[in-house]
Parts: structure tokens; sequence; C-alpha cells
């Protein structure tokens, strides 16, 4: 029996639930989202709580706790939204973003310009940090973990591109 996916999800009232034919919607200030449910599975909205029930009583199928995170995640995202920072470290190493583009300059010959997906929004405050936010938590681990890919920290001086909260394990150089 999953733990996860016995607990109740608990909405605000500025948050509109609807599921119909397999589609479980949800719209809140920040926009709205939508996910297909696996048919193994009902969703019961009442008061301001949702239950995933699985149609079958004794179902012990992993995706079951999967299903409950996915729309606690859509629920959390209409309402506060989610955000990650990046942070550049190495000389010369600069973002700035202009228009639907991502400039990056990470000490190769040649700048990268990276296309920004349509539900993420970057800024770059300072030149060597970035924000990302979005209501969708796949889109937004998704384009971190390419902006990142592009310069990844490496271990000796820990130049590249980590997560705000990213620890870098620091290895010694050699000696003589």
């Amino acid at each position: 029996m999953s733990r996860i996916a016995n607990n109740p999800i608990k909405i605000s009232k500025e948050v509109e639930c609807t599921f119909r034919d397999g589609i479980f919607l949800a719209k809140g200030k920040l926009g709205q989202m939508q996910t297909i449910i696996n048919s193994n599975y009902k969703i019961n909205i009442q008061d301001n709580e949702i239950k995933v029930i699985p149609n079958i009583e004794n179902d012990k199928d992993p995706k079951w706790g999967t299903t409950r995170a996915i729309i606690a995640n859509i629920i959390n995202g209409v309402t506060n939204g989610f955000t990650k920072t990046l942070e550049l470290n190495g000389t010369g190493y600069r973002a700035s973003v202009s228009g639907s583009k991502l400039k990056l300059e990470l000490g190769y010959s040649h700048d990268i310009n990276y296309d920004i997906p349509t539900d993420v929004k970057i800024e770059c405050p300072k030149p060597n940090v970035i924000k990302l936010s979005s209501i969708n938590k796949e889109k937004l681990g998704a384009a971190a973990a390419k902006i990142r890919s592009f310069r990844k920290p490496e271990p000796f001086k820990g130049k590249g591109i980590k997560y705000i909260d990213e620890y870098i394990f620091r290895k010694e150089g050699k000696k003589k």
C-alpha cells in the first residue's frame, strides 16, 4: 500500500479542479494545466481535498504514488509556481536574455544561443545568475538541466554552471 498516494491533496479556494474522461484540469491564478490520468485510477474531488483512488481495491502499482505527486505538482504550479536559480562560475562567464533567446558566454570560441521554451520564463538579474520560473515543474527542470549541460561544473576549480544550492565536491590538484 502506497503511503504517499493515500494522503489527500489540499487545494485552496482560488484553484478550480475538474476530472472528466481521464483528463485532470486545474485552473489557478498563474494559469491552467492539464494531464492525462491512467485509466487504472479515478480522482475524487470533494470539499477542499483531492484523492487518487485505484479502480482495483488492492492495487500496489507504483504509478499510484506518481499520479498523486503529478497532480500535487500541477496544483502547486498553478497557485505558487516553481523557480530554479543557476549560477555561472568562471572568468568571463556571462548570461543575458534577448527576446526569446538566452545568450551564454561560457569560455568557448563561440556564444551559445538557447531558445527559451514557451512555458518557461528566464531572467538574468546579474550577468552570472540565471533565474528560471514556470508553472510546469517538468519543463522547468528540463530547461535548467539543458542550460547546465552546456558547461557542467568541474571538480578542480569549480568553473561552470551550477544550481545555486548545489555543492561541488572539490578535488585536490597534482602535487610535485
